[in-house]
């Protein structure tokens, strides 16, 4: 048992292995000789020397400038959220999370859209002020049209972790604080902000991750990053190599943002004695109104605005729809669906392998690692893997691929989900099931599955929306004339295609609102 749980394991770690597959001097690549090692050299200096820098500089002002954004929208939420009374709290605390629901790529292309010349608001200004032209606009389809598109796409991940931060702390210290002589702010930037630090921290990494793992939204803004690169020299050069290194590039950014959240997380030791939570404060006057203000333009740039965007698109479009739509949406259901299924099976087997024996806990958090893994460096890993074996033509005639794809990357949402269900299943539980007469199988049967059935559904739920978003790993792994919603409305917004890209959109919007709803109902009992 112990032995089938670590195969299975190391079998969806295989991508890593076609990673570094091209580097091992002998063997795995069937005698790879100093030549191929004078390639690889060769390969990394041109890079270094026309693209790798370029990539690196975009890269690093990408992720400091959607941090910052980031950590602005998403603490400043937060803190008005938890700690104030204010004309609109109760809509605001549930809704600031519905960006969520919009893809990346989506919010890239409706951002422009929307901010363009020909666009409804520059057209509105023009025609209001009586100008032939706004000098003084920004340009949407920059590094700025980017950060500010992602950072108010991507905020709620801070929000949603610092807010319960806030919650959690101990309203004694903020009014000692006060009573101390500090003022509100002195408190918040000495004491409640360093305390959330480490929640602060890991919405940021989630963040951060997904900028880094974005492919659909930085080629429409023609931002040159990593995963940019690694679907040029793929695609456009058929330069595996190249491939593989930009991979290992972009990996090794996301592990150095990985290590830095934890290292910040285990270095905290802030406890308190007690729980009690700091009476909300009700604003008045000018306060208040600051106060919507804040949260509503949050809400009104990350999903109002995108919403009614891709309605007037909708309607530009009139009745007529894409005879290919059904086949979008088949593909990505049925791939979805089938994805959602296999993860929620191996998760319990996991989940549960690791409940009769502990000490195949890192297992679980060998899988967690793949959510962390960006869609290009995991396809990159595995069509590097199959080529070892002459094995690539698999991708052009099977989607087995691409679902092996999603599982290893989203797994691990649906094992979190998973274990903490478990972890509400006390052991006595099993001890009274097996003094009964029942096996381990028949206790997982009779006993966990009937109690677990909300964790599973949630993790399903998780999954299937995940996959119907993902981009990168299905441009590079579908099989031919397999397109799902994703890459239809990547390929539409490629073509300036703009109108045709509002139902598919609007489709994978109206998916991803489903977990968002779930979690505003969470949300709505704290």
């Amino acid at each position: 048992m112990n032995r089938m749980v670590a195969l299975l394991a190391l079998l969806l770690f295989l991508p890593l292995l076609g990673l570094v597959a091209p580097f091992l001097p002998t063997g795995i690549e069937g005698g790879v000789d100093s030549g191929a090692d004078l390639v690889a050299i060769s390969t990394l200096s041109h890079l270094w020397k026309f693209v790798l820098g370029a990539y690196i500089g975009s890269t690093l002002v990408l992720i400091i400038g959607v941090g910052l954004g980031v950590f602005i929208l998403g603490v400043g939420n937060a803190w008005i959220i938890a700690n104030y009374q204010f004309p609109g709290k109760k809509i605001f605390e549930w809704a600031l999370i519905l960006p969520l629901a919009v893809p990346t790529y989506v919010m890239a292309y409706l951002f422009v859209d929307l901010l363009q010349f020909s666009g409804p608001i520059q057209t509105g200004f023009r025609s209001f002020f009586g100008l032939e032209g706004l000098w003084f606009f920004p340009d949407p389809r920059s590094m700025t049209g980017a950060i500010w598109s992602f950072s108010f796409c991507l905020f709620p991940y801070v929000y949603l972790i610092t807010r319960t931060a806030f919650l959690e702390r101990s309203g004694r210290l903020i009014e000692v604080a006060q009573t101390l002589g500090y003022s509100e702010t002195q408190a918040f930037m000495r004491l409640a902000l360093p305390m959330a630090r480490p929640a602060i921290f890991a919405g940021m990494a989630l963040a951060l991750m997904e900028v880094l793992a974005d492919f659909g939204a930085v080629s429409y803004f023609g931002i040159q990053t990593f995963a940019t690169g690694i679907f040029k020299a793929w695609l456009s050069f058929g330069d595996r190599l190249a491939a593989v290194q930009l991979a290992l590039g972009l990996l090794s950014i996301v592990l150095l943002i990985f290590f830095i959240e934890q290292r910040s997380r285990s270095q905290l030791r802030y406890s308190s004695s007690s729980q009690s939570k700091l009476p909300s404060k009700r604003l008045k006057g000018r306060f208040a109104l600051l106060a919507f203000v804040f949260c509503g333009l949050s809400l009104l740039f990350g999903f109002l605005l995108p919403a009614f965007a891709l309605l007037q698109l909708l309607y530009q479009q009139g009745l007529s729809v894409d005879i290919r739509y059904l086949d979008w949406l088949s593909n990505s259901v049925s791939v979805s669906f089938i994805t959602a299924a296999l993860s929620v099976l191996l998760a319990v087997f996991f989940a549960y392998s690791v409940r009769l024996n502990p000490r195949l806990q890192w297992v679980n958090r060998l899988l967690g690692f793949g959510y962390a893994l960006p869609g290009a460096v995991l396809s990159i890993g595995i069509l590097s893997f199959l080529e070892i074996f002459q094995c690539a033509w698999w991708i052009s005639v099977s989607v087995l691929v691409l679902i092996y794809a999603y599982l290893v990357r989203f797994l691990s949402s649906s094992l979190q989900s998973v274990e903490a269900g478990l972890a509400r299943i006390t052991p006595s539980m099993d001890g009274s099931a097996a003094l009964l007469g029942l096996n381990g199988l028949q206790i997982l049967k009779r006993v966990h599955v009937p109690l677990l059935k909300r964790s599973l559904i949630t993790a399903g739920l998780f999954v299937f929306v995940d996959v119907m978003k993902e981009l990168p790993a299905t441009l590079l792994l579908r099989p031919f004339n397999f397109d799902t919603l994703a890459v239809a409305t990547y390929q539409l917004a490629a073509d300036e295609r703009l109108a045709e890209l509002a139902l598919p959109s609007l489709t994978i919007v109206l998916v991803g609102l489903i977990p968002v709803f779930v979690l505003s109902r969470v949300i709505a009992k704290t």
